[in-house]
C-alpha cells in the first residue's frame, strides 16, 4: 500500500508545484542548470515529508551525468504509456473524448488568463503543474480533474522503484481523499486500461500517434495575453528564465 495523507492546498503549494514542474520536464541542459535554483527554494517548503520527497528526486538528478539522466527519463516516462506524462491518456486513451478533453483543459487554461503553449499538449503534467502554481484555484480544479492519470502514473512509478514516484506522491498528497467510487474507478482503469478506440484524435495525441517528434528544448511558458514573461513568484526570476531556456 502506497502511504498517502488527506489534507488541504497549503499555501507553499504553488511552490511545490513549480518545483515539481522543473524536475518532471526532461532533463535536458536548461532544466538541469534549474537544479540549484530548486535546492535554493526547498526549504520555504513547510511539510518535512513534501520537503524531503522532493529534496530526494533533486539530488538523485544532480548525482547523474547529463547522459545518465537523460537515459532514465526516456526510460521511465517514454518507453511505455503506463508511465505516460499526459494525464489524459489514462481514463480516455486514444479516442474522440479525450480529444474533447484536451480542449477543455485548453479552455480552462484560456478562461484563467493563460495562454497555454503550442508546442506541448495540455495534459502535459510539468505543463499543468506549471499552470496550477500560476493560478492556483483553477489549477487545483484541472488537477481534480486530472487525478485518475496522476494516481495511476503514481501507481506505476512506485512499481517500478522510480525516483520520481515521491515527485507524485507530494503532489497526490496534496489533493483531498478520494471517494471510494473514485478508488475503485482507479482500480478499474488500472486492471484494464484506457479505451482503444484510434480515431478521433486530430489534431491532438501523443507524437507517436500524431507523427510529431517529442519535443525537449525550448518549451515556452504559460503566460497572461500581452505579459510574454509571468512572475516566477516566491523561486526568483532566474527559477522560471533557465527552466524554460530563454
Amino acid at each position: 500500500m502506497i502511504p498517502r495523507r488527506a489534507r488541504r492546498p497549503a499555501a507553499d503549494t504553488p511552490l511545490v508545484h513549480r518545483i515539481a514542474s522543473v524536475l518532471l520536464r526532461y532533463p535536458d541542459e536548461p532544466m538541469l542548470a534549474c537544479l540549484d535554483d530548486i535546492a535554493a527554494a526547498l526549504p520555504a517548503v513547510a511539510d518535512p515529508a513534501d520537503r524531503n520527497l522532493l529534496v530526494a528526486a533533486c539530488d538523485h538528478l544532480r548525482c547523474l551525468t547529463p547522459t545518465e539522466a537523460a537515459r532514465s527519463y526516456v526510460e521511465t516516462f517514454d518507453h511505455t504509456r503506463r508511465r505516460s506524462l499526459h494525464l489524459t491518456y489514462y481514463r480516455h486513451g486514444d479516442t474522440r473524448a479525450r480529444g474533447m478533453a484536451l480542449l477543455a483543459l485548453k479552455h480552462a487554461y484560456r478562461h484563467a488568463g493563460h495562454e497555454p503553449p503550442e508546442a506541448e499538449l495540455p495534459d502535459f503534467l510539468p505543463l499543468v503543474l506549471e499552470f496550477a502554481a500560476l493560478a492556483p484555484e483553477a489549477g487545483h480544479r484541472v488537477l481534480l480533474r486530472c487525478r485518475a492519470g496522476l494516481e495511476l502514473l503514481r501507481q506505476a512509478l512506485h512499481e517500478r522503484s522510480s525516483p520520481y514516484a515521491g515527485v507524485l506522491d507530494t503532489l497526490c498528497g496534496r489533493l483531498p481523499e478520494p471517494a471510494r467510487r473514485e478508488r475503485d474507478a482507479w482500480q478499474r482503469l488500472a486492471a484494464e486500461g484506457p479505451p482503444g478506440e484510434d480515431v478521433g484524435l486530430e489534431p491532438f495525441g501523443p507524437p507517436e500517434q500524431t507523427g510529431r517528434p517529442p519535443e525537449r528544448t525550448g518549451r515556452e511558458p504559460f503566460a497572461p495575453p500581452g505579459d510574454p514573461t509571468p512572475s516566477a513568484g516566491p523561486v526568483g526570476e532566474a527559477f522560471l528564465s533557465a527552466k524554460e531556456g530563454r
